[in-house]
């Protein structure tokens, strides 16, 4: 049980600096997350559909390499 505590508390650590830098970049003059290649837009008359596919690929692997360095 104390492995899961810890892994809550720095994901919790983690998730909290992320949103911090995400404010910090948003005051600084940045537009929130970038568009990557991969990503999907769809703009028609009065809708817009964004489809992060490249975003979630490069999350899912920051998030996949943590995990695995915590585990060492």
């Amino acid at each position: 049980m104390p492995e899961m505590a810890r892994l809550l508390i720095v994901a919790g650590v983690v998730c909290l600096l992320l949103g911090g830098a995400l404010l910090l970049w948003q005051r600084a003059g940045g537009t929130g997350l970038p568009r990557l290649p991969g990503d999907v837009v769809i703009e028609r008359d009065g809708l817009r559909v964004w489809i992060p596919l490249g975003t979630s690929l490069v999350v899912s692997v920051a998030f996949s390499l943590i995990g695995w360095l915590l585990r060492r």
